[in-house]
């Protein structure tokens, strides 16, 4: 199957310079631009993560009390998943699949919409980020995905729970690979387009961590940070950091394939 695939943005934070770029210009910010993407072939719709929670209140506070006063988070109203869906004359109950690449809040925020969808997570993350943590994470889980959610994954919704093998084919044309770096639920989703292969990733947050060889900062092990990026420019033909401003100059209107 071949896929079309646009990236849309969901908020953006300046962050300091060391969180995307491993020991570097500590004097220095950078942006994060949050991204989605939605793919799609046929009758198969397909999301990747679902953006943050209606109310951000509570994320930007931690944000700001954590990083620092340029830390404000921004997220527009028309960057609501209900406004995205609705601009791109998507109905909720038709994606059939949700990929969510980390566990975290500003990826599940709006999970609870797509009551239709298979719910798609790493194995290895779902155990290691939620339900038995290996060793201290410097999110807590509530910061991961909220108690509601977590619930009705587990609970009512527990038929659409989809925990993934490290490589794992969940259409004809999308393959779901466990990549680690940045968190243990972090994947690469690898699509077929007419373009070639297209490379969707939290693994880098910017262009520069993969093409330049600059391991991401926040990140739980430089190590496969340096294996990842290695695969990713020999394997993928297009990357996409799902944090980083320049998609949108790269891709007119965020359109990647």
């Amino acid at each position: 199957m071949i896929y079309s695939v646009k990236i849309i943005p969901t908020a953006e934070v300046e962050v300091p310079f060391p969180e995307v770029y491993w020991m570097e210009s500590f004097q220095e910010w950078t942006t994060l631009r949050f991204q989605l993407a939605i793919v799609r072939c046929e009758d198969k719709i397909v999301l990747i993560n679902t953006g943050f929670p209606d109310d951000i209140d509570g994320i930007a506070k931690a944000w700001k009390d954590y990083l620092g006063d340029r830390a404000v988070l921004h997220r527009p109203d028309d960057a609501r998943m209900i406004a995205i869906l609705e601009k791109e004359n998507i109905k909720a109950e038709d994606v059939t699949h949700v990929i969510i690449t980390p566990i975290q809040l500003y990826a599940t925020g709006s999970l609870h919409l797509f009551t239709n969808a298979k719910i798609c997570f790493s194995r290895k993350g779902w155990i290691e980020d939620i339900i038995a943590p290996a060793y201290p994470h410097h999110v807590p889980r509530q910061g991961c995905i909220s108690d509601p959610h977590l619930h009705w994954l587990m609970q009512e919704n527990n038929a659409n729970l989809v925990l993934l093998n490290d490589v794992e084919e969940i259409l004809p044309g999308i393959t779901c690979k466990w990549i680690g770096v940045h968190h243990r639920s972090s994947m690469l989703v690898e699509i077929n387009t007419k373009q070639g292969p297209v490379g969707v990733s939290d693994c880098a947050f910017h262009y520069s961590n993969v093409e330049d060889g600059r391991p991401l900062g926040i990140a739980e092990s430089i190590i496969e940070a340096h294996a990842a990026y290695k695969y990713i420019r020999e394997q993928v033909k297009i990357f996409v950091p799902l944090y980083d401003p320049l998609v949108q100059q790269r891709h007119a209107d965020g359109v990647i394939a």
